[in-house]
């Protein structure tokens, strides 16, 4: 990475009490540039919190390097104050393209909302949902009955995609993943892997009896009726990892861990 992008860094708290004080200690050290003014965002926090920042600054130009002070920390670097601006110049970018989604609800109003991880489809009550998906206007499956499904995208294969038995995608795959939660028929049914050139509709069938939500990241989208799921071309954003410690290297790790 050039070292000039490391000139000017802005620190960003999830608003945790460790947070803000690696917050604070770290712009001591560094100084504090304005976000507008920043040439990489530093976020403090969980993987939550780097959504929340990938969301915030995308297509701004801007790349994102993470620190833990969550739990997980799956997208971001070990925490450490020495050195900063010099990892930060030997860190590798990994540029991702989020999913777009657009959610008609029970009166035919239009939702759209932007995925990092996954869009994700969900039974609203006891009734399991019934799905009809359909790819680049072919039906693919009449019928899914279901507690729910995702599209996964290759940095959101190792988050609810995984615990749900998806598969895991490397980073540069040019690849979704269509996966089923708990799926009643057909049973056995695992899912899907995808084009990401593809687009996905999913039409919600019985809706009134067997009401269903849509989750973008953070958006939800209650009593849905249909779903279209596609790449967005126009919308991208850059994050770092260590050199030591790549999104790579850790897709690669998590696909041996038992």
């Amino acid at each position: 990475m050039d070292q000039t992008l490391t000139g000017s860094l802005a620190f960003l708290s999830s608003g945790t009490e460790e947070a803000e004080e690696s917050a604070r200690r770290l712009a001591a050290l560094y100084g504090q540039s304005s976000l507008g003014e920043a040439g990489v965002i530093v976020a403090l926090g969980g993987d939550g919190f780097m959504l929340q920042t990938i969301h915030r600054f995308m297509n701004s130009g801007k790349r994102i390097y993470g620190m833990n002070r969550g739990s997980v920390g799956f997208l971001m670097n070990e925490y450490g104050e020495d050195d900063l601006r010099e990892r930060i110049a030997a860190a590798l970018a990994e540029t991702i393209r989020p999913l777009r989604m657009t959610a008609v609800d029970d009166e035919g109003i239009a939702h759209r909302a932007l995925a990092i991880n996954e869009v994700s489809l969900f039974r609203q009550s006891y009734q399991a949902a019934k799905l009809r998906i359909t790819m680049d206007g072919k039906v693919r499956m009449d019928e899914l009955v279901c507690d729910g499904v995702m599209v996964a995208t290759p940095a959101g294969s190792t988050a609810y995609n995984l615990s749900a038995q998806g598969p895991i995608i490397p980073i540069e795959a040019p690849l979704l993943a269509l996966t089923p939660v708990s799926p009643f028929r057909p049973r056995r049914w695992r899912g899907a892997l995808l084009p990401n050139r593809v687009t996905v509709d999913i039409e919600v069938l019985e809706a009134p009896k067997r009401p269903v939500n849509a989750v973008a990241d953070h958006t939800e989208v209650k009593s849905v009726r249909r779903v279209t799921v596609r790449e967005a071309r126009d919308a991208t954003a850059t994050i770092l990892f260590d050199a030591n410690h790549s999104w790579d290297e850790r897709i690669l790790a998590e696909q041996f861990r038992y």
